[in-house]
């Protein structure tokens, strides 16, 4: 690996700073937020507003903002952005962490389409395969899916009349039902699937979301019931979690999943 140049990594911080706080900055902010010369922070502060990284404030004289090169930036790579590309990558680093299998899913309709998939290496596991499509209140990804719609949209796409079938015994088919646990799903971040879908496995699940906040996906944790406990599943909880962050992170999201 090659050496780091000073100057860039300073460059870099002074950027970074404006992700917090207000979004707006004077040079003797950034002085003593990095604890740099005045003389360097002068030096980086007009060499960075002239590249269009940051611009004065209107009628702040003084104070800089983000200009509109890091946005430009920012819109390139959200354009390259895979988000089954990108969710392989974060499942298969799942997968390796606790060995057991690992989805991500989107929402389409009633229904939930599973667009990556990493198995575990243990001979019983569960037996899945991405592009396979699920009712979505039988799912852990699903119900994860359905608690972040607007209740606007959850009405249309779950009307009081709604059929719900069911996949087990333990699935959810009263639509009332199924609004009171998404309640719940929605106050904890997390979803939990008990042999709803497959009556020899469970579920937990967390939500996925992209540069704006908006939840485009979920990363669920399938478990034989062999290897289910209360236990194991607040582990995997935890780690759905921090995999639903990581990828988030990955699509430009900033803060907890």
């Amino acid at each position: 690996m090659g050496r780091l140049v000073p100057a860039v990594t300073r460059a870099l911080d002074i950027l970074e700073l404006f992700l917090d706080g207000d979004g707006t900055l004077s040079a003797p902010d950034i002085v003593r937020k990095l604890q740099l010369p005045r003389t360097t922070v002068h030096e980086l502060v007009t060499t960075l507003a002239a590249r269009s990284y940051i611009v004065q404030v209107p009628e702040q004289p003084g104070r800089y903002r983000l200009g509109v090169r890091p946005y430009q930036l920012g819109s390139r790579y959200a354009e390259q952005l895979d988000l089954a590309a990108e969710g392989r990558q974060v499942a298969r680093s799942v997968a390796e962490t606790c060995d057991e299998t690992v989805h991500v899913a989107i929402l389409e309709g009633t229904d939930v389409i599973y667009i990556a998939k990493v198995d575990s290496t243990h001979a019983v596991r569960m037996v899945s395969a991405a592009g396979r499509r699920l009712p979505a209140h039988c799912t852990s990804v699903g119900k994860m899916l359905l608690a972040s719609l607007p209740a606007e949209e959850l009405a249309v796409r779950l009307p009081d009349g709604a059929e719900l079938v069911a996949m087990t015994p333990n699935s959810i088919t009263d639509p009332t039902a199924l609004r009171a646990a998404l309640g719940k799903i929605r106050g904890r971040g997390i979803a939990v699937e008990t042999r709803e879908s497959n009556p020899d496995v469970s579920c937990v699940a967390a939500p996925v979301r992209d540069r704006t906040g908006r939840v485009v996906a979920a990363l669920s944790i399938s478990v034989p019931m062999i290897r289910w406990s209360d236990e194991r599943r607040a582990e995997l909880e935890q780690l759905a979690v921090k995999g639903a962050a990581e990828l988030s992170e990955r699509l430009g999201h900033r803060g907890a999943a």
